[in-house]
C-alpha cells in the first residue's frame, strides 16, 4: 500500500505527486523523492524498481522481508534493513523497515509494524536547512526514529524485571518467577538482535569510506552508533541481571527445601523418641525393667513428655522449628 510519495526541492515539499511521475523529478539534480509504502506487493515494488534501477537482490530482500539488520551497497545507492520493535500484552511484535536510498530517491518498506513514520517526515520537513542534505538525512532520520524506539522498549523491560525482583524477595510463586525471567531473557535477545548488527553496519557510515550520500552527515550516524552502544551496553547488564536473578531464585528453592527438610527432621524426631521407648516396652518379654511397676505407665509417658520438650527447645534454638 501507498503511503506518502512526496518530491522534495532545496529541502522544501513541492508536491505530493503519483509514481508515474517520479521519474520527471528523480531526472533533476536540486531534487529528491521520498516514497513510503507499506506491506506492499510484488507489482508495487516492481514499479518502484523500474522507477528508481533498485537493485534485484535488495527488492528480493524487501519483498520476502524477515532479515538481519544491515546496510549493504549498490553502485552509488544504500540498502538498509532495520528491525521495529514495539511492546505487546505479553511478548515483543517485531516489523521490518527496509530503506532504499540514493541520490535522489528514499523508499521505505514498512512491514509487520502499526507504528509508521508520519513523524519522522514531519520533522524533516520542519527542518528544511537539514532536508537540503536529501536523502542521506531521511535515512539518517529513519534510522534515528527506529534506534529511539527501542529505548522505551527497554526501560519497560528493565521495569518489568524490577517488578520481578520484588516478587522473589516477596517469596512469591518460584516457578512463575523463573518463567516470568526467561520471559524477560527472550526480549533482551530479540532486541540484541535487532541492536548489535545494526551497529556493526552503522559504523561504516561515519567512519572509513562513507558512502557518497552519506557525506556531510557523518556526525548525525555517529550520533546513532554512540546510541546504538549504550542500547548494547544496558541490554548485557540487563540480561547479567536476569541471570543472577535466576540463580537467586533457584538458590533460594534450594534453602527453602532445606528449611522445609529440617522442620520434617525435627518432627520425625519428635515422634522417633516416644515411638522408640513405647516400642521397647511393647515387647512381649516377661521379665523387663518397671513392668509390674504401678507408677510404670505414668513415669513412662512423663518422661516421653519431658524428652520431646526438651528436643523441641533445642530444634526452637537452632531455628529447625
Amino acid at each position: 500500500m501507498l503511503i506518502n510519495c512526496v518530491a522534495y526541492q532545496d529541502g522544501r515539499k513541492l508536491a505530493d505527486i503519483p509514481v508515474s511521475e517520479i521519474h520527471n523529478y528523480v531526472s533533476r539534480a536540486d531534487c529528491f523523492v521520498w516514497v513510503a509504502l507499506r506491506d506492499p506487493d510484488g507489482n508495487e515494488l516492481e514499479a518502484m524498481q523500474s522507477q528508481f534501477g533498485l537493485h534485484d537482490l535488495a527488492v528480493e530482500d524487501a519483498h520476502h522481508g524477515h532479515q538481519r539488520p544491515k546496510i549493504e551497497e549498490y553502485g552509488q545507492s544504500l540498502f538498509a534493513v532495520l528491525h521495529i520493535i514495539e511492546n505487546g500484552r505479553e511478548e515483543l511484535t517485531v516489523g521490518e523497515v527496509g530503506v532504499f536510498a540514493g541520490a535522489n530517491y528514499v523508499l521505505s518498506v514498512r512491514s509487520g509494524a502499526e507504528h509508521g513514520f508520519v513523524e519522522v517526515r514531519k520533522r524533516c520537513e520542519e527542518e528544511p536547512e537539514l532536508l537540503r542534505h536529501g536523502a542521506g538525512y531521511v535515512l539518517y532520520a529513519l534510522m534515528d526514529s527506529v534506534v529511539d524506539r527501542y529505548f522505551p522498549v527497554l526501560d519497560a523491560i528493565e521495569t518489568e524485571l524490577e517488578e520481578v525482583e520484588n516478587r522473589i524477595f516477596a517469596h512469591q510463586t518460584e516457578r512463575a518467577s523463573i518463567e516470568a525471567l526467561y520471559g524477560i531473557k527472550q526480549k533482551l535477545m530479540t532486541l540484541k538482535h535487532a541492536t548489535e548488527p545494526l551497529l556493526e553496519a552503522t559504523a561504516r557510515l561515519h567512519g572509513g569510506r562513507v558512502p557518497q550520500i552519506c557525506l556531510d552527515l557523518q556526525d548525525y550516524f555517529r550520533d546513532i552508533s554512540d546510541h546504538l552502544v549504550r542500547l548494547n551496553q544496558s541490554i548485557d547488564s540487563l540480561r547479567d541481571m536476569v541471570t543472577t536473578a535466576i540463580s537467586v531464585t533457584l538458590s533460594l528453592i534450594t534453602l527453602q527445601e532445606n528449611e522445609t527438610t529440617k522442620r520434617l527432621a525435627a518432627y520425625g524426631a519428635l515422634v522417633a523418641v516416644p515411638t522408640m521407648i513405647a516400642g521397647i516396652y511393647g515387647m512381649n518379654f516377661q521379665y523387663m525393667p518397671e513392668i509390674q511397676w504401678v507408677h510404670g505407665y505414668p513415669v513412662t509417658l512423663a518422661i516421653m513428655a519431658l524428652l520431646d520438650v526438651y528436643l523441641f527447645c533445642r530444634f526452637r534454638r537452632a531455628k529447625w522449628l
